[in-house]
């Protein structure tokens, strides 16, 4: 929300209050509070028709501080709801140095005031250097139109990118963009989202988390160039600066505070196949589609049935219609027998048809109005009613008729909808209903999420969600929302995805071909590709069927080999699943997470590192790729050939393409398997290298389906010699070079040439691995 006009004037209708005069400061173990009044004199007739702010400076961790500013700090009934935040209580190093109160936690420093008057510099404790301020006249209370908001503006110094700030879809630096925290059932081609957090951070390592589920307003860089604003309704303002103190080690920190993502099952990881949205299906038609992948050779997962399982006008009452269902647990029982997992869709709206309407009604288990009526509306379906999350009964009911379905067999739930949330409303706990309007999605994912944890157990858990806000990353996955079915929607989708990533949300898919109209078939031939190597991959539309044979024969042949390469690369995959559910560091990153202090790398938005050690590059052109390679030497993990980073690449490329290099000083775990997606992933496993420069050891660590860690193998290059030592583990593996044209085994095993494309490859029983390349 913007309050001023310029650099010296407000808005008509504005009329700011600021903090100016500092009048006390007092410190704590665990926190320091400054009291501050919007006078500017210290003479006694200043403390008379003045405002008096407190703001309290505590650390829930280290390198974070929370900054707390309130007015009218104690006559005011705090309203939920909050985010859940993990707070450790660290102490603060808190002291007085001439007027200025410093206050320090791990290496990040607040300095507050300056000859008493109002201003916070944060402070990199380990150079001296300021990584952004508060000046004076940035914070503060505006009053607007009669309506009180509490507005901050942090400096961005020359050079300073902002980034994140949940599924945005347009470019993704923030810098020049005002976005505001209102969750909308929006598509993918506007500057609102299904998933808005209100967190960013920049590539200069440090970031920022504005702790409200409210509607918070950002300007960055656009009411002031130089500046990073941002706004909450009403008379408090809480928020925290975490200080990396690089991009990686902020998401880390970030997620450390808001929650980590569960670890999803491997199963997850596989190709999923659904119904799509608004076609007529029954089960024949199912089985004509299952059927049809398996004739065809292609590996499918998980099958997914969307909205029409339920009878139209009932949903959601969680009975199959029986007219195109008339077996609905024979029916789950024999895809199971064909290894398939069951996902059904589901949302967080009963309609006034369902039976469930008039028990939850009768109960109290619905949003109610001020008046004391159901609150009902026709949007979506007709008369539907929203289930109180806030009620600890509505939430069990609700379960209730999901763990009926499991019992069914069903393992998973699309979790849809949720952004829509009406203010109209009064909820059981009394929560502030502007609140709720972003939180609700976190109380209906979690009553799913735990409710599938309950039945099949931790580390089987998994729902298909759309909407979100801060701390949802907990309960994966998210989808990407409604797209169209062209190359630019494909690349709003990508832009959404790495800026959801970069707010700690580990796993993320999107509709391939796009969810609205049927894309042509070069367009579904590329986003194939693209799906496949995103961490969750589903083939979803409208109003038709996503099966490659509906495009032409070869979308058949590109599924095939992406699905296939996909399978081969689970054991990388899954440790790094693994790693973003231990640190919060996403599988799918925008490049600026592993390459900082590349100034390139950081523009970069249509490609991403999947992992920490392969480079995807997209094709959004029927037959010409164009991409960027970081610093360092590269390989194409498929065909072998090797490029130098920092420039751009443009060159033709077949819909079996897509640019994915094998990072330098860099190698990748591949298993056996080429159809699914749960297996051994020690047994017989390849490990593909990367050019090393002989400087020091790089580690391929395994864990198995279940997030066990397991084998290591530590590679290492000793001038033209390359060592492989395996610590733990049993049986063969495959050593692949793809860059050296020959080798020769020094010390056991057998030479393969020419396995798993060019290159030449070793394969070994023995604990140690030694090669010499004979061409380069």
């Amino acid at each position: 929300m913007r309050f001023g006009d310029g650099a010296w004037r407000m808005l008509p209708g504005v009329e700011p209050i600021f903090l100016r005069l500092i009048d006390e400061v007092v410190s704590e173990d665990r926190r320091a509070v400054v009291y501050a009044s919007s006078q500017m004199t210290e003479q006694r007739w200043g403390a008379i028709n003045c405002h008096n702010f407190h703001v309290h400076v505590t650390s829930p961790a280290e390198n974070v501080l929370r900054i707390r500013v309130l007015h009218h700090a104690l006559g005011r009934r705090p309203r939920g709801p909050n985010f859940e935040l993990a707070d450790a209580g660290e102490p603060l190093d808190a002291k007085t140095e001439d007027g200025v109160l410093v206050v320090k936690s791990g290496d990040l420093e607040l300095r507050v005031g300056q000859k008493n008057l109002w201003q916070m510099s944060f402070v990199d404790a380990r150079t001296g250097a300021v990584i952004t301020e508060s000046p004076f006249k940035a914070l503060g209370l505006m009053n607007k139109d009669g309506e009180l908001h509490t507005r901050e503006q942090l400096t961005l110094r020359p050079g300073t990118n902002v980034y994140g700030l949940g599924e945005r879809f347009a470019a993704l630096v923030k810098n020049g963009q005002c976005v505001e925290m209102w969750n909308a059932d929006c598509g993918t081609c506007s500057d609102k989202g299904y998933k808005d957090v209100p967190f960013f951070l920049t590539n200069r390592g440090w970031g920022v988390l504005v702790n409200s589920p409210a509607r918070v307003g950002f300007e960055i860089g656009t009411e002031q160039v130089t500046r990073a604003q941002f706004s909450v309704p009403g008379e408090e303002l809480d928020y925290c600066v975490v200080l990396g103190p690089t991009p990686k080690d902020v998401v880390r920190r970030y997620t450390a505070l808001t929650g980590r993502p569960a670890l999803p099952p491997a199963w997850s990881f596989g190709l999923w196949l659904t119904t799509s949205f608004l076609t007529d299906y029954d089960e024949e038609t199912v089985g004509g589609f299952i059927q049809g992948m398996a004739d065809r050779k292609l590996p499918l997962h998980v099958f997914h049935f969307d909205c029409f399982w339920m009878r139209a006008h009932h949903w959601c009452d969680f009975r199959w219609d029986t007219r195109f269902f008339p077996d609905p647990e024979g029916m789950l029982e024999r895809l199971k027998q064909r290894g398939l997992h069951i996902c059904v869709w589901i949302n967080p709206y009963i309609a006034e048809r369902s039976p469930l309407f008039a028990e939850g009604a009768a109960k109290g288990y619905l949003l109610m109005r001020p008046n004391g009526d159901v609150y009902q509306r026709s949007r979506w379906q007709a008369g539907m009613g929203l289930v109180d999350f806030t009620n600890p009964a509505a939430c069990e009911w609700y379960q209730r008729e999901l763990e009926r379905l499991c019992e069914m067999g069903v393992d998973c739930f699309k979790t849809d909808f949720g952004e829509e949330i009406p203010t109209e409303v009064v909820y059981h706990d009394g929560s502030d209903p502007e609140r709720m309007h972003n939180y609700y999605t976190f109380l209906y994912n979690r009553t799913v999420f735990e409710l599938l944890e309950k039945v099949r157990g931790k580390g089987q858990a998994v729902v298909f969600a759309r909407s979100a806000t801060a701390g949802c990353q907990k309960f994966p996955v998210h989808w990407g929302g409604d797209c169209y079915g062209t190359y630019a929607s494909m690349a709003e989708s990508l832009r959404g995805g790495l800026s959801l990533g970069l707010c700690g949300f580990g796993f993320w898919s999107h509709d391939i071909g796009g969810f609205e109209d049927a894309a042509p078939a070069p367009i579904y031939k590329r986003w194939v590709a693209f799906g496949l190597l995103s961490s969750h991959s589903r083939l979803h539309g409208s109003t038709s069927y996503r099966v490659p044979w509906n495009y032409d024969e070869e979308a058949v042949a590109v599924l095939r080999a992406f699905t296939e390469l996909k399978c081969s690369l689970m054991p990388y995959l899954m440790r790094t699943a693994l790693e973003a559910h231990e640190t919060g560091v996403p599988v799918m990153r925008a490049l600026l997470l592993e390459f900082p202090d590349d100034p390139g790398s950081g523009f970069v938005e249509l490609q991403y590192m999947l992992g920490p050690s392969l480079l995807v590059a997209p094709v959004f052109h029927d037959e010409e790729a164009e991409y960027y390679l970081p610093p360092g030497r590269w390989v194409h993990l498929q065909s072998g050939e090797a490029r130098e980073g920092s420039r751009w690449y443009r060159e033709r490329a077949t819909f079996f393409d897509v640019p994915l290099y094998l990072r330098e000083n860099h190698a990748v775990a591949r298993g056996a398997s080429r159809s699914e997606v749960d297996y051994d992933y020690a047994a017989n496993v390849t490990l593909t290298a990367g050019m090393l420069d002989g400087k020091a050891p790089i580690a391929v660590e395994l864990c198995d389906a279940r997030g066990e860690r397991g084998a290591r193998f530590d590679c290492e290059q000793r001038g033209a010699e390359f060592k492989v030592v395996r610590r733990g583990g049993s049986g063969s593996y495959r050593v692949v070079l793809p860059w050296a044209a020959s080798l020769e085994v020094v010390d056991g095993g057998a030479v393969v040439k020419g396995y798993d494309g060019p290159g030449a490859c070793a394969e070994a029983h023995r604990d140690e691995l030694v090669l010499r390349w004979i061409a380069f």
